[in-house]
Formats: C-alpha cells, structure tokens, sequence
C-alpha cells in the first residue's frame, strides 16, 4: 500500500515536471521577436516565377482569385513578418506547376486596402522564409 502511493506520487511529480517543461518550450518557440522588415532579403517583382508575379498583378486588380482561401487573413504566427494588428496581413496562392494542390508557395500581402497594399512578401517554401517585394529596381 505504502509503495503504491509512493509510485502515484512520483507519477504526479513527473506529470508536473513534463507540464512546466512543455509550457517552456512553447514560451521559448512563442518569444522569438517580430522580424524587422528591414532585415528581410528582397525580390523584385521581375524576378518572381511567371505564376508569382501573375499573382501579384492579380492582387493589384483585386481579382479575381483561383482558390478560396486567397484573400484570407494570414496569422504570421511564425513571426517572420514585421508585427501588425491581426487582419493586416492577407495570403494569396502562388500556382505551382504539375501540382493539383495549393502547393507551397505564397504572396503575402500587407495593409488596410488589399488591392493597394503597403507591402507585399514571397514564400516559396510555405512561410518558413520570405522575401519583401519590390516594385523598382
């Protein structure tokens, strides 16, 4: 009996210490500053696959847009991104060739109006990178 408790008390212990190290390393994944946009390597428009900057045009007329969730707000939970208010930020499929699906690559838009946006951003690896675009040169 007394062995029994000892083992159901070394077991809450044990869930305790599992509990507080996973809250750790979600505060430490979760605590990594917004990027600066600054600091993000840049692509110009010219320079985007021919699908990407159809996209992009697409964009700027507004539409309309293949896919559904084009056009949907992006959470930039991974903080890549310079920190906005939540709907700053919008996403927009980049077609990828010989693929059925979405694929990987995305646009990721910027601003209050989403036909004009602030900033525009390129992932081509499904937001683990972006590039900023630039219109000029």
């Amino acid at each position: 009996m007394k062995v029994a408790r000892q083992f159901a008390s070394l077991q809450r212990w044990l869930l305790v210490l599992l509990g507080l190290m996973c809250s750790i390393c979600t505060v430490l994944v979760q605590a990594r500053p917004a990027t600066d946009a600054q600091t993000l390597p840049v692509v110009r428009v010219t320079d985007l696959p021919r699908e990407g900057q159809e996209t992009y045009q697409l964009i700027r007329k507004g539409g309309p847009f293949p896919y559904e969730k084009d056009g949907t707000v992006f959470g930039n939970r991974e903080r890549l991104l310079p920190r906005e208010a939540r709907g700053f930020y919008r996403e927009y499929t980049v077609r990828t060739p010989g693929l059925k699906h979405r694929g990987a690559r995305r646009i990721v838009c910027g601003g209050q109006i989403p036909r004009d946006p602030q900033t525009c951003y390129y992932t081509q690896d499904h937001y683990a990178s972006f590039r900023m675009i630039v219109d000029k040169p």
